[in-house]
Formats: structure tokens, C-alpha cells, sequence
């Protein structure tokens, strides 16, 4: 990350935060606790009102806010219900960005409603199941090729352990029997597979256009799937 790009990224957390300590800030960018103390001057001498209070950490002073978005408390709060839901049932590239969204709707709340929000999130629990652990990191890529039309490379171990390397082009992402699989054409098979996300080893977005011009429609693929939609 660059520095303009955290910097931008410590304002929305100080302004996603009543309080904000250098130790946290550190943290949550990888940097010291000296970097820290720059950034914070350097966003002080762009005009931004930062200060400090001992022993809870840096704010935004009242009145500042990052224009100009607007969210009512009841979006905000459907956003916030969500996060559980993404936290449980999303991989740590999804959850990353969900995390830093959130933050931003967090930044242009006034304070009243913020902690409002704050007060809420420390009340809203879900229980995940134990076989759920989605400790890959794959999910944004695989969006970002579906979306893009990009073929994708994998190292793929199915239900046997073998391993094979594929190149395939997904078509779409679907969740079911408490794990996200990809529908994708595959290049090797010559025909539409299911791999199961967790399943993959390595993944590489090649950047290469689909070679198949007529995919099947998503829809129509699960009706093959053993579960009813």
C-alpha cells in the first residue's frame, strides 16, 4: 500500500472510530508506532483536524466528515447485520474488503449515529458451525475473473487428494453444502466443472480472454446441482 492510499486509509478509521490508538492504527497497516505519529502530523498539515486524547487515542474533530455519502441509520445498520454474515461465510479477501466498506459508511455517520452503531454491533452474535473454515483467500479474485471474462489457472485437489493443474473459465459462484464452488469451463475436461473453492491449492487469474464464446447460463447449471434452489 501506498502512502497516499493509507493515509486515506487512517482517516476513514479514525473517522469510522470514536477513538483510535497508535498501537491499533500500527496494526491494522502493518507500519510502527513512529510511522504512525508521521502520518497523523502529515494529516494534520493537509488541514485535517486529528487530535489527541491520553490514554484513548487520536479522533477527528467534530464537524469533519468526507463528503459526500449519506446513509441512513437503518442502512447502516442492514450493513452491519451483514458483516456477521460475511465474516462467517466469506474468505479473508472478502472479509478484508467488506471490513474497510464498512468503515467508510462508518466515516460519513455523524458521531451520535456511529455510536449508535457501535453500541449495536456489540450486540449482534452468530454462532458459525465448526466444519466452516474458510481460511483461503481466493473469492475476490475469482469474482474479479468472472466479471472480467479472464481465465483462471489452478492447482486443484479433488475428494481422491490428486492433484491437477487447470486452465478453466468461470462462469460463476455459487454456494451450497456450506462451501463456495466455482462453475467454470475447463479447458482439460473440455466440458463444465465443479471445483470446490477450498479445494484449491494455488489460483492465478491469467489475464487471458475466454476462448468459449456461448457459456451456459448459470441458472440453468443448477438445476444439475443435488440441492434445490
Amino acid at each position: 500500500m501506498n502512502r497516499i492510499d493509507r493515509l486515506f486509509g487512517i482517516l476513514t478509521l479514525l473517522q469510522s472510530k470514536k477513538y483510535v490508538p497508535a498501537e491499533k492504527i500500527a496494526d491494522k497497516f502493518g507500519i510502527s508506532v513512529r510511522t504512525v505519529y508521521r502520518d497523523v502530523k502529515a494529516l494534520c498539515e493537509q488541514g485535517i483536524p486529528v487530535s489527541f486524547e491520553q490514554h484513548k487515542g487520536y479522533f477527528v474533530v467534530q464537524g469533519y466528515f468526507l463528503p459526500p455519502v449519506s446513509f441512513s441509520t437503518e442502512e447502516a445498520n442492514a450493513l452491519l447485520l451483514s458483516e456477521s454474515i460475511v465474516y462467517g461465510f466469506s474468505d479473508k479477501s472478502i472479509q478484508t474488503h467488506y471490513s474497510t466498506a464498512l468503515n467508510k459508511v462508518k466515516a460519513v455517520m455523524g458521531s451520535k449515529a456511529r455510536d449508535k452503531m457501535e453500541h449495536l454491533n456489540d450486540r449482534i452474535k452468530m454462532q458459525v458451525p465448526e466444519c466452516i473454515n474458510y481460511s483461503f483467500e481466493y473469492l475476490t479474485v475469482l469474482q474479479q475473473a468472472i466479471s472480467a471474462r479472464t481465465i483462471i489457472e489452478i492447482d486443484y485437489k479433488n475428494n481422491k487428494e490428486e492433484v491437477s493443474r487447470r486452465l478453466v473459465e468461470p462462469i460463476g459462484l455459487i454456494f451450497y453444502a456450506l462451501n463456495w464452488h466455482i462453475i467454470a469451463w475447463c479447458h482439460v475436461r473440455n466440458d463444465y466443472r465443479d471445483f470446490r473453492v477450498s479445494r484449491i491449492l494455488v489460483l492465478r487469474d491469467t489475464g487471458r480472454e475466454f476462448t468459449k464464446t456461448d457459456h451456459a447460463d448459470l441458472n440453468t447449471y443448477m438445476k444439475s446441482l443435488p440441492v434445490n434452489y
